[in-house]
């Protein structure tokens, strides 16, 4: 089989290289791809979204299953595109894939179906939400509509800072149309949870729940970053509180969307806050999750490509899906100065030996080497039995990996193991 994987990320590199591990597959693109990915895949210099040339490679090359992992592709409707030409693919089409790249429809639909979540209102104008800012609760979040590479949502602990989020984004539009329309939203506490969870659009299978580290620094301080690294499973997120969000959430959420002619096939992942009122919805991505991949893909312990298929073809029901029952740890090595400004161009060293267990983000290739070319240069996972094993096999791969400006958190996972995790 011939697979095509749009996306050029460390999330698409776990992708393919689990997907490697499927015995029909005899080739693997990658569009783009990077510097990294190029060691598993054959890397097409084609845009993730530059839709009409990816499907115009798809065909020419006799594409068999194509994997659409962003979100702006997917928002943008690559995945219709390619079915179009008759190529099965993973991943919602772009009417389903809205529920991530609209908060405003995502918001509308939790509310309509009764799926918990922050209490919110919505504005499209920017004096009518200054108005509201005189009066509402504070802390209070702001979010931009559509999708902003992650960054579109302010928590704003002050009515100063709430009114100067509603200008970046209305007046000033540092998310381009992104904040044409606005979400204003309670501010919640609790416990945050990540699942990634396979659905055909009848069934949902949610995968192993992991705890993501957004911030730069260590003890959770500086600026929001794209994910510093991940542990799965997340001990917060307990059996009980699973079957809860299956009945309350998961499953709801699917019909929701069945309900409004948008049947969803793909990777959904549910962003959870376990408040003191319950498991509540903090937002939808319409993909796989990064760098939760990285922790959620090594545990699977059934093969990928089968369960891809069974979403694409409506027989999730038929499919074992199966999760080791062990702990992982991704620490991402970033530039240092990320997420602001960073050096690149620093010649990346990976021993062999640890190799299977990097997922590269962030390099190019320059003279024959890998060099960094990202703020997020790679990330890197190990599994163990218990989650200290775990993170402390991860730590042991960074100091073998180097590169100029490197920087990583120490203390990935420390926050789950306070919280009972072993």
């Amino acid at each position: 089989m011939k697979i095509m994987v749009v996306g050029g990320g460390g999330r698409e590199h776990a992708i393919i290289k689990k997907l490697k591990e499927n015995k029909s597959v005899t080739e693997i693109y990658a569009l783009p791809g990077n510097g990294g990915i190029a060691a598993d895949a054959i890397c097409v210099d084609i845009g993730a979204k530059e839709i009409d040339k990816t499907v115009d490679f798809a065909v020419a090359n006799g594409i068999d299953y194509a994997v659409v992992a962003p979100d702006d592709p997917l928002v943008l409707g690559a995945v219709d595109a390619l079915e179009a030409k008759g190529i099965p693919c993973f991943g919602p089409r772009a009417n389903a894939a809205i529920i991530e790249g609209s908060k405003v429809f995502s918001k509308n639909l939790m509310k309509k179906y009764g799926i918990p979540t922050a209490a919110y209102e919505v504005f499209d104008d920017m004096n009518s939400a200054l108005v509201y800012l005189e009066t509402a609760p504070i802390p209070t979040v702001i979010k931009a509509d559509g999708l902003a590479l992650g960054k579109g949502v302010i928590i704003a602990m002050t009515r100063d800072e709430a009114k100067e989020a509603v200008r970046s984004m209305m007046e000033d539009k540092v998310f381009g149309a992104s904040g044409d329309h606005i979400v204003i939203e309670e501010f919640l506490t609790g416990p945050e949870v990540s699942v990634l969870s396979f659905t055909d659009g009848k069934t949902v299978v949610p995968m192993v729940s992991s705890m993501d580290h957004k911030r730069a620094g260590d003890n959770d301080t500086g600026l929001n970053t794209g994910g510093m690294g991940t542990v799965a499973p997340n001990p917060y997120y307990t059996k009980d509180i699973a079957e809860r969000c299956m009945k309350e959430i998961f499953l709801p959420t699917i019909n929701a969307m069945n309900a409004e002619g948008r049947t969803f096939k793909g990777c959904l992942y549910f962003g959870l806050m376990l408040t003191e009122n319950g498991p509540k919805v903090i937002e939808y991505n319409c993909r796989f999750g990064d760098p939760e991949t990285q922790v959620v893909l090594p545990l699977l312990s059934s093969d990928l490509l089968t369960v891809m298929q069974a979403t694409t073809n409506g027989t999730l029901d038929a499919c074992e899906v199966k999760f080791a029952d062990a702990h992982a740890c991704c620490v991402i090595m970033a530039s240092k100065g990320y997420p602001t400004a960073y050096e690149k161009g620093y010649e990346i060293a990976i021993p062999e030996d640890i190799a299977p267990s990097v997922y590269v983000a962030g390099a190019a290739i320059k003279d024959g080497n890998l060099v960094t070319s990202g703020g997020r240069v790679l990330g890197v996972t190990a599994v163990a039995d218990t989650l200290g094993n775990a993170i402390e096999a991860s730590y042991a791969r960074v100091k073998k990996i180097q590169f100029g400006n490197a920087y990583y958190r120490n203390d990935i996972g420390a926050r789950a193991i306070k919280a009972g995790g072993n």
